[in-house]
């Protein structure tokens, strides 16, 4: 999914049926299986449908790491419905493993979010989220504080007055709580951050 040519891609230009053995396929086998002897379109097919072979360790890794990948989707979005607060990351997990949700391993994180939503609600009420803060960081602490909010959401408004920065930024709900830490660490709390609103997605 990330372009490039299928020339630069390739060790060899064969298509193989056991490439341990090095037994290449034959053009009438090619013919049968993909319609052409084109390696180059073959190669283009199996990389965008094919699935890789790979151990029963080595899936189970993968399935783990897009599980924590979907759950740390859903934390930094969603939040308790009634009071507005993220829950926590453990939570969301535990959610997931006790509503026995399934995760592709093949399948990006942010294709998956709608259906484990749809299977963990039953059991945790989520809603997701955006929040816009106004934030206010004194003069002298504007430039250290400026580099990580830029990065952190989308600046809505931002002033300059005579005691501070005053930026108001809008981002996942689920965010509030580290977004508060560290902007308390970078300023030694003296940041002032309200919430002005919130928005369904």
């Amino acid at each position: 999914g990330q372009g490039g040519s299928i020339e630069n891609i390739l060790a060899v230009n064969q298509v193989f049926k056991d490439w341990r053995k090095g037994d290449r396929a034959s053009d009438s086998e090619l013919r049968a299986g993909f319609e052409t002897t084109d390696v180059f379109k073959i190669s283009e097919f199996i990389l965008k449908e094919g699935r890789l072979q790979l151990t029963t360790e080595q899936k189970r890794r993968i399935t783990e790491e897009k599980r924590l990948e979907v759950a740390n989707l859903i934390a930094r979005q969603g939040v308790d419905p009634k009071t507005h607060i993220p829950h926590p990351l453990i939570r969301i997990q535990n959610a997931m493993n006790e509503a026995r949700v399934d995760i592709d391993p093949f399948k990006p994180a942010t294709g998956q979010i709608k259906e484990v939503l749809d299977k963990i609600q039953v059991i945790l009420p989520i809603s997701f989220e955006r929040v816009t803060l106004s934030i206010k960081i004194p003069v002298e602490l504007a430039g250290k504080a400026g580099h990580f909010i830029r990065g952190t959401g989308e600046i809505r408004k931002e002033e300059w007055k005579a005691d501070g920065w005053v930026v108001n930024i809008v981002i996942p709900a689920g965010l509030q709580g580290d977004i508060f830490d560290k902007l308390n660490n970078l300023t030694s709390g003296r940041a002032e951050v309200k919430v002005l609103s919130r928005e369904g997605l």
